[in-house]
């Protein structure tokens, strides 16, 4: 697992660039349920991994258990000097498409950071409806502190999202699979049919919505 650091946001600092915002969306590829994205602001500390021991444990949020992922998120909204995460959903999701979906994703988190940054670090895309300086660093959920903190975000609120919408739709799976491509997803999809919370543009729903199923 490759540790991430702050190898972007100190070439930032040290250029004059207070706020940075490490920007990550997840979501892109469940089946079922909104495409989530997290904002972070890092303080700009001396020896900011010091004083955050916690940070030392950071990574991108696929590489982490889901007991890490809570208590970092924990950690990142105490901490951090801006965190915002938003949604975007299903229906606007087949309407736009999922990568435009994506970016209004992360466009919303800018918005509830609260705190208007100076520069974006951006996980592979960039955000042409945004003005800011940005920087889009392939893999960067992997490579540096403030977005993965940004992933770590934003997929413990999905996830939590996806788990209250176990409890409205039984029988799918979502507190355990969180509307991804599982066995049992798809399992559940043939015996129930899909429901509103599945993505009608993506397949198999799209396949079963085309063969008369209704959502």
């Amino acid at each position: 697992m490759r540790a991430p650091d702050l190898a972007a946001e100190r070439a930032l600092w040290g250029a004059g660039v207070g706020l940075i915002a490490g920007i990550d969306e997840v979501g892109r590829g469940p089946l079922a349920g909104p495409v989530a994205a997290g904002a972070v602001i890092l303080p700009q500390l001396p020896r900011i991994t010091g004083r955050f021991r916690w940070l030392s444990r950071v990574r991108d949020s696929k590489q982490l258990l889901p007991a890490a992922r809570e208590e970092l998120a924990e950690y990142i909204w105490e901490f951090a000097f801006a965190a915002g995460v938003a949604f975007v959903s299903v229906s606007a999701i087949d309407r736009i498409g999922i990568a435009e979906a994506s970016r209004q994703a992360m466009l919303g988190a800018l918005a509830e950071l609260g705190a208007p940054p100076q520069h974006l670090l951006i996980d592979a895309f960039r955000l042409p409806a945004c003005r800011l300086p940005q920087t889009p660093i392939i893999d960067g959920d992997e490579k540096s502190f403030s977005i993965a903190c940004a992933s770590i975000i934003a997929k413990v609120a999905r996830d939590r999202v996806m788990e209250q919408n176990h409890e409205s739709h039984p029988g799918y799976g979502f507190h355990t699979n969180k509307g991804y491509a599982t066995r049992e997803h798809f399992a559940a999809l043939d015996r129930l049919g899909p429901c509103r919370l599945h993505r009608r543009s993506f397949s198999p729903v799209k396949e079963m919505v085309a063969g008369g199923i209704p959502l």
